[in-house]
């Protein structure tokens, strides 16, 4: 069915990242009228690293932003370092199956909010508090951030894509306690001011040790950004300390050494950072109604996949093309919506937690796997395998397939 069905719908998008963004642009394509409501008072801007692989791509061509998205990782020299700075040829994020864009969750959220027609309301420091839904609609009542002003409007849909602890989750399908799945490791990642000790700000640098590790990613024309990673037997109580403090402790008592040491002096002045446990949504439905969630709300499948912007790029572009299949039934476009996306997100959750290992070595056994891993690589008889896995086997093409539409042509630069 053509779109002109879909003229006059609205839909309540809450969240402004690029789940969100994406959903709004989507829904827009195809004639409806979305109302996009933040939490925050403002755009946030900036972001860690993050890659964009192939159904990220195809997704970002769909939605029309993906001639404002650039490859930003520089060919530099890729090192495995210990505390003492020596340094042997190592790996890096792009030595991973599949073919990525690297850049800043900002560069998306940025690229996607250009191209959001003029005519698309944004309502910052708003929050839904409370919905509630019949056959025909959704009655949400919409709070300020401070919560001294309410009201309630109605609409045909509401897209939850309010990420990992999502309040319309919350609201229409339960506590997170019932969804959340933690791996019981956290994550640290902020911008770094400049290279690191005796290394080129292009470098790709790694230490890797039992139960936490340290990725340094390179950019083209910025500071590089780092991710600290580590195992912790209880996270709740990982949120009561100051976080520089309890990475130090974590990180310790061992002496640092030039390039960690400068790592964790650059937390202390950071000005954004991400400090969050690593945690995946499971979920038996990601609709009830006329409520859908969709990215981190719905299927986190942590960092460790890599996958997080690809997959909600990609899920929100599905869930458009399906309403305007489906017009006539909101219904029906959600279950073939998430029919078809379930089972290529559900793999990519198992991976991110296979991929657990390569990120941050639980014990000294995955630390000698990893050695071994990484000497079989740069060896001539067997490198061949190596790359043979992380460009032909099954997740790099899961990676790089366009999953929401298969068998879409894609053009040339979605393949780059």
């Amino acid at each position: 069915m053509n779109a002109t069905s879909n003229v006059g719908r609205r839909a309540l998008v809450v969240g402004l990242g690029i789940s969100g963004i994406a959903a709004a642009l989507r829904l827009r394509q195809i004639g409806w009228t979305p109302i996009i409501i933040e939490r925050a008072a403002a755009r946030r801007s900036g972001g860690y690293f993050i890659a964009l692989f192939g159904a990220g791509r195809a997704g970002a061509y769909r939605l029309g932003i993906l001639d404002g998205l650039t490859d930003r990782g520089p060919d530099g020299a890729r090192y495995d370092i210990d505390r003492a700075g020596r340094r042997r040829p190592g790996l890096s994020f792009r030595d991973l199956p599949g073919r990525p864009w690297l850049m800043t969750r900002g560069d998306v959220e940025a690229a996607g909010f250009a191209a959001l027609p003029p005519d698309v309301e944004i309502r910052y420091a708003t929050v839904p508090t409370r919905i509630e839904q019949d056959a025909d609609g959704v009655n949400v009542t919409l709070t300020d951030a401070a919560g001294t002003t309410s009201v309630t409007e109605r609409f045909d849909l509401v897209v939850g894509a309010d990420g990992l602890r999502s309040t319309v989750r919350r609201l229409v399908f339960g506590p997170h306690e019932n969804y959340l799945r933690r791996l019981n490791y956290m994550a640290v990642a902020y911008r770094l001011p400049g290279a690191l000790p005796g290394h080129d700000q292009s470098d790709s640098v790694i230490l890797a040790e039992a139960q936490r590790s340290m990725w340094v990613f390179p950019f083209n024309d910025q500071p590089p950004t780092v991710l600290l990673s580590y195992h912790t037997d209880d996270v709740d109580s990982e949120f009561t300390r100051p976080k520089a403090e309890r990475v130090r402790e974590v990180f310790g008592p061992e002496p640092t050494g030039p390039v960690l040491g400068a790592v964790l002096e650059a937390l202390e002045s950071a000005e954004e950072v991400l400090f969050d446990s690593v945690e995946q949504v499971h979920m038996d439905r990601w609709h009830r109604g006329r409520v859908v969630l969709v990215g981190d709300a719905a299927w986190c499948v942590t960092l460790y996949a890599g996958m997080g912007a690809s997959a909600a790029m990609a899920g929100a572009d599905l869930l458009g093309t399906m309403l305007a299949r489906h017009s006539g039934s909101v219904a029906e476009a959600l279950v073939r919506w998430e029919r078809h996306l379930r089972p290529s997100i559900e793999y990519l959750q198992r991976n991110g937690t296979q991929m657990r290992s390569l990120f941050v070595p639980a014990t000294r056994r995955e630390l000698a796997l990893r050695k071994v891993m990484l000497r079989v690589s740069k060896m001539p008889l067997t490198s061949a395998l190596f790359i043979r896995w992380r460009t032909k086997g099954k997740a790099a093409r899961m990676k790089e397939m366009d999953f929401a539409h298969p068998g879409t042509a894609q053009p040339t630069r979605v393949q780059a």
